[in-house]
């Protein structure tokens, strides 16, 4: 299973202390708009994504169809092949994604430690 580009989505506080802090470690902002309260921070394949306001819990992420700079895969694994192979195995879903639909989507597990996870396809 090609899960994509990984990365940390945090929910913080305070999104500029927050940035602050991840330019201290040498990360610099890839994307995001800081007037929509959400940066991503790159150094170099580490991703970390700073979301103010947006959820309540920290989010481990995974983008099927890009590498770490968000950039389109040649091959990849559609979010609705990865949605079907988790449900073959047991694999209880929070959401899911349309799987009549192709493109963009995404879906939400949770691991056994209540951590969210979410695999959101962005082509």
């Amino acid at each position: 299973m090609k899960l994509g580009a990984f990365s940390v989505s945090l929910s913080v506080k305070d999104l500029k202390a927050s940035k602050d802090f991840y330019e201290a470690l040498g990360f610099t902002a890839f994307a995001g708009d800081i007037e929509k309260n959400y940066l991503i921070m790159k150094n170099g394949n580490a991703l970390v994504g700073l979301f103010q306001g947006m959820f309540p819990n920290n989010i481990l992420t995974f983008n099927p169809g890009w590498d770490e700079n968000a950039q389109k895969l040649e091959s990849f694994d559609d979010v609705r092949a990865i949605q079907k192979e988790l449900k073959s195995k047991g694999i209880e879903l929070q959401s899911a994604a349309d799987e009549n639909s192709s493109g963009p989507a995404s879906l939400v597990i949770t691991d056994p430690d209540g951590n969210a996870i979410l695999i959101d396809q962005h082509v």
